[in-house]
């Protein structure tokens, strides 16, 4: 067993240190292949390197036959939480654009405003919401000709207790912004199909989850609820029981209709202060939290 072991040490050592003792075999212009070399060819190196060979053989034999290296324990260090640099620069470009767009639409615009450091909001009058986006989409300044997504908001401590939100990016800028505007539970709002025909989809889940109703919209009707199904499910005040559950049952191999069940009933509901629960809402103020721009024009800098 261990004349086997010496063994393969040994052709580990010349795999390493002597890897062209494989190739004794060399082509020469005057006889073709041949064995025979001269003493500036590579197969006399070995010589040279023989002793650094016999050390390495020592290190082997000394150290036990093992593939597996030694496992040394790591210390554990801890993470850093990752905080998103704000770019200064970009923060300048989007509140002068902002500036930009107030001063072009004042009469919609009501206030500009930044969410999350870096983030353009834009508020908006409900009557503004097509001359708004026609103005991000086709202005040469803007060009945000993408719609990520259109979505609702409800906040019942509000008049006007939902808001609808348009997210744009511009591929040409690098940039995104957020149009927002606010409604009630009879006042609609203009469909914006005729400049992003990817808002239908969008339009229809914020009509069937909050029942804001957009005018002009090619095809208003519930998306992701059941036909005749009656409410709005992300209204704050729709109840969690009470309605029929719609879903297919693989052992009937038929749709079923059958009360829903929750696991729980009502998760807490105080009569005093009932939307307590809900702590980003306390302060009814649209602009809560956010860093308002100053739709002045920019003061120059000092020379």
């Amino acid at each position: 067993m261990d004349r086997h072991i010496r063994r393969a040490r040994r052709r580990l050592v010349l795999r390493v240190l002597m890897p062209w003792q494989r190739h004794r075999w060399h082509w020469d212009t005057q006889h073709g292949w041949s064995d025979t070399v001269n003493s500036k060819s590579p197969v006399m190196l070995p010589v040279v390197v023989r002793p650094f060979a016999r050390g390495l053989q020592r290190t082997i034999a000394a150290a036990p036959l093992s593939t597996s290296a030694p496992v040394h324990q790591a210390e554990k260090k801890q993470k850093k939480p990752t905080v998103l640099k704000l770019d200064e620069e970009k923060r300048k470009r989007l509140a002068n654009f902002g500036r930009y767009a107030a001063e072009c639409l004042p009469k919609f615009i009501q206030q500009v405003q930044f969410a999350a450091g870096d983030e353009l909001e834009l508020l908006i009058h409900p009557s503004g919401v097509i001359p708004v986006l026609s103005f991000l989409k086709g202005n040469h300044s803007a060009q945000f000709t993408n719609l990520t997504f259109v979505c609702g908001v409800d906040v019942p401590t509000r008049k006007n207790r939902f808001e609808v939100v348009y997210s744009v990016f511009s591929p040409r800028f690098m940039a995104r912004c957020r149009v927002r505007t606010y409604t009630d539970e009879v006042a609609p709002i203009e469909s914006i199909t005729s400049i992003y025909k990817g808002a239908n989809w969008y339009e229809r889940e914020v009509y069937d989850m909050f029942g804001v109703w957009f005018n002009n919209h090619p095809d208003l009707r519930r998306i992701l609820t059941d036909y005749g199904f009656e409410g709005h499910p992300f209204r704050k005040d729709f109840p969690l029981t009470g309605y029929n559950e719609v879903r297919f049952d693989p052992e009937l191999k038929r749709i079923v209709y059958e009360p829903t069940e929750l696991a729980q009933e009502f998760r807490k509901f105080d009569l005093e202060t009932p939307w307590e629960t809900f702590p980003a809402f306390r302060d009814t103020s649209i602009t809560s939290g956010y860093e308002k721009i100053n739709l002045d024009k920019e003061p120059e800098a000092k020379k």
